[in-house]
């Protein structure tokens, strides 16, 4: 992606945070003084949805993931790249699945209302494809990026390090 969409992702994901948090103290407030916004939690809830997938691909194009690479790490260069893109190809199959499966959902919830707010269930089950999209082409770029140097070096890029940090190799 390039650098500009990056920053747009990272800033509507804070944005959104923001809104939750802020939603989330009025409706606190309001219900203190006994006139509850009702509508607030479930805007906060739908929005939640929506920062979870955000926040997802910028972990996982920062490789900040929880991952276990005890074995793989031991692995040579060149077969630890192989290996890298075919667990990225499969991850892609099952975030293609569910995209497809997360549209049909969203078409089934166009007429149902989230909660007491008045808003279209659809905008909460949209971010499910949405969300599988953005972390494929993250997992897309991140596959053509290590098997693009695979040709010029002989280690992959980026590895976990003991202290499980990212660590650029060079050759």
């Amino acid at each position: 992606m390039s650098g500009m969409l990056l920053r747009v992702e990272a800033w509507l994901a804070g944005g959104l945070l923001a809104v939750i948090v802020f939603l989330v103290f009025i409706a606190g407030i309001m219900r203190w003084f006994g006139q509850p916004l009702v509508w607030s939690v479930d805007l906060a809830q739908l929005l939640f949805v929506w920062v979870s997938f955000l926040g997802a691909d910028m972990a996982l194009r920062k490789r900040a993931h929880i991952g276990i690479d005890y074995l793989v790490r031991r692995l040579p260069g060149r077969p630890r790249v192989i290996l890298d893109a075919l667990l990225a190809a499969v991850c892609i199959a099952f975030l293609g699945v569910m995209a497809v499966l997360g549209y049909r959902l969203t078409m089934l919830n166009m007429e149902r209302l989230f909660g007491d707010s008045g808003i279209p269930y659809a905008f909460v089950t949209i971010a499910v494809p949405a969300g599988c999209v953005l972390l494929a082409l993250t997992l897309l770029g991140q596959a053509w990026e290590s098997l693009s140097r695979l040709r010029t070096e002989a280690r992959p890029i980026f590895t976990g390090g003991s202290s499980g940090e990212i660590e650029e190799l060079v050759p």
